[in-house]
């Protein structure tokens, strides 16, 4: 399996879309507000560029893609009213892979820079906007062209699923019964892939650039043994072959604070200004939430799902994991935790 190929959240604007079902995660970008403003008005004080460039990698698409960028603009604009400086130009580019619905994004965006010019209410520098398509882990723009990059629940992705993990029987992720060369191989993986994401942006940042970063960190696995329980459900029912369940694992890892704090200080590219933790429910009022989860995971999922066990069997699947939410959930685990880290080039 191409991961490339299929790693994608729903598209459009349909009801399983992920432009409609991504509210955990406008949360959690919603939490780091006060982290990305001082990081900001950081940046922009020490640098005062006369055009900035903005890159947020794994924008996805939906409400939630320009939501930075607004607040960027809008951060910044305030900044120059205050210091009576000239408003910069803004460099605006969209990064994910090439699945990504990038046309939903270019068509919103009259609708989106009239809006900042009247929430502003002051004429603002000139918006140029790209989209990106390619994969983070490599190099994606030229040397030393960006001052501020932009990441939120996108680093947990791998770029492949690790090797070695056969034997992670009866799984589709980490779990209490999984092996521990499997969980060695997820943190080797993650290990590579996030040593060259700091590697490659630290090449394509200015000097004294900085990253904003927001991943899910570990504890935030209970909606996976779910829909692992769903799965290995349907194994038992004989409507799935074992073989697809034991051959089916997500290219995720969520690693905890101390993993990401010594691989930044590995690589060694950046300084590490801030790092918070937080929680985020994802459980919501009855009845709504058994409907709510569902839609949230198929959003994400439903892609890569379907390659691996074909577009019937996934609603099927969705079905039996429906089931099981409305059988009852652990509201204690149902939550995502999140870790926002500040980063500036050394």
């Amino acid at each position: 399996m191409d991961l490339a190929q299929v790693l994608h959240m729903n598209g459009d604007v349909e009801e399983a879309s992920y432009a409609n079902n991504s509210l955990i995660q406008r949360e959690a970008i919603s939490l780091a507000t006060s982290s990305r403003v001082k990081a900001i008005k950081n940046l922009y004080c020490s640098l005062s560029p006369r055009s900035l460039a903005i890159a947020d990698f794994g924008c996805s698409s939906g409400p939630n893609t320009l939501m930075v960028t607004s607040e960027f603009i809008k951060v910044v604009e305030k900044l120059c009213q205050e210091l009576n400086h000239q408003s910069p130009e803004y460099k605006v580019f969209l990064n994910d892979l090439s699945g990504n619905d990038f046309n939903s994004i270019f068509k919103s965006l009259d609708t989106f820079k009239e809006k900042l010019r009247d929430e502003i209410e002051t004429e603002i520098g000139p918006c140029y906007f790209f989209g990106v398509p390619g994969s983070f882990y490599g190099r994606i723009f030229p040397n030393q062209s960006l001052h501020l990059v932009h990441s939120s629940y996108s680093l947990h992705w791998l770029s492949k699923v690790p090797t070695g993990v056969d034997n992670n029987k009866g799984n589709i992720y980490l779990s209490n019964t999984t092996p521990s060369n499997v969980f060695k191989a997820y943190y080797e993986q993650f290990h590579l892939d996030f040593s060259l994401f700091l590697k490659c942006r630290a090449q394509e940042l200015v000097e004294g650039g900085c990253m904003i970063l927001i991943l899910i960190s570990e504890g935030s696995s209970y909606g996976w043994e779910l829909l692992s329980k769903a799965i290995d459900d349907m194994v038992i029912q004989g409507i799935i072959e074992e073989e697809k369940l034991n051959t089916f694992n997500l290219p995720n890892y969520f690693p905890s604070p101390s993993e990401v704090k010594l691989e930044v200080e590995t690589e060694g590219s950046f300084s590490i200004n801030q790092m918070e933790v937080s929680e985020v429910n994802w459980h919501v009022p009855e009845p709504d939430m058994v409907e709510s989860v569902v839609k949230t995971t198929k959003a994400i999922l439903e892609p890569l799902l379907i390659s691996h066990f074909g577009e019937g069997v996934t609603k099927e699947i969705f079905e039996h994991f429906r089931k099981i939410l409305t059988s009852g959930i652990s509201k204690e685990r149902a939550k995502m935790i999140n870790l926002t880290i500040t980063l500036t080039k050394n």
